[in-house]
């Protein structure tokens, strides 16, 4: 414990000096995990707002979607698969959005996925947000709002679980920088490069976005495509990964267990 401290002291002395770039996160790992943690409970406490379905009464739901999560981590090389867990929750609500809580907990609502047309697009979708938690960007910027006073508390000693609490709860909705969603494009590429579906699958839910004029709640927290299309189909193209054949009637069963 006394290590840890002068770990965290000399952590925030040069916070103080440097004021905290981009790429700085002062959070460990294991405290990714933690806040997860917290964040998930409080999703689990607000079902007004949160219904998330019962895995034991959809298990063939989870089976199919947690089974796609696993192929990303699993053949996508994901960082920290030791550690997080990377699962994922069905949130009952007609909502177009999906997000990621610290540690590699993935949320995703009902109702984006019944407006994708084939499982690419939901690997799509599952890899950018698995790439949010591996790159720890909700670390990072909460390292920018709130760091230095996180640690401060933790310094101590005493029970951190009320600040830990208040950073998970604002965790949430804490929306990430353009370098950010960049980074979670490109990584959805990098990841879906060795597994059964489209490299550039979250170019094709993009591309749907535009086709059909949506105005979804993913796009309140993740910017507008724009080239982000092109970027992600140009990535695919460099990787030049092995083609993919897609199952559509195994997802369809998926979206009629929902």
């Amino acid at each position: 414990m006394r290590i840890l401290r002068l770990f965290l002291l000399l952590v925030v002395g040069g916070l103080t000096a440097c004021s905290g770039g981009p790429d700085i996160n002062v959070f460990p790992v294991s405290q990714d995990v933690e806040l997860g943690r917290q964040a998930m409970a409080e999703i689990l406490q607000d079902p007004a707002a949160f219904p998330v379905l019962d895995p034991d009464t959809h298990r063939e739901a989870y089976a199919y979607v947690q089974g796609m999560v696993d192929e990303i981590v699993d053949l996508g090389g994901v960082p920290h698969a030791d550690v997080f867990p990377y699962r994922v929750y069905l949130i009952d609500r007609p909502v177009n959005n999906a997000f990621a809580a610290p540690g590699g907990y993935l949320f995703v609502f009902t109702g984006l996925i019944r407006s994708l047309t084939g499982p690419d697009q939901l690997a799509g979708v599952l890899a950018h947000e698995i790439a949010h938690a591996a790159e720890r960007h909700s670390t990072q910027q909460a390292t920018k709002r709130f760091g230095l006073a996180a640690l401060q508390r933790l310094l101590t000693g005493g029970d951190n679980s009320g600040i830990l609490a208040q950073l998970a709860n604002q965790l949430i909705n804490l929306g990430f920088s353009r370098a950010d969603e960049a980074e979670a494009d490109a990584r959805s590429v990098d990841y879906l490069c060795a597994t059964p579906y489209a490299t550039n699958g979250a170019a094709g839910f993009f591309e749907q976005v535009e086709r059909r004029g949506q105005v979804t709640e993913f796009l309140s927290t993740h910017p507008n495509p724009q080239n982000r299309i092109q970027k992600i189909n140009a990535r695919a193209a460099d990787l030049d990964c092995a083609a993919k054949r897609e199952d559509p009637a195994a997802f369809q069963r998926f979206v009629g267990q929902l």
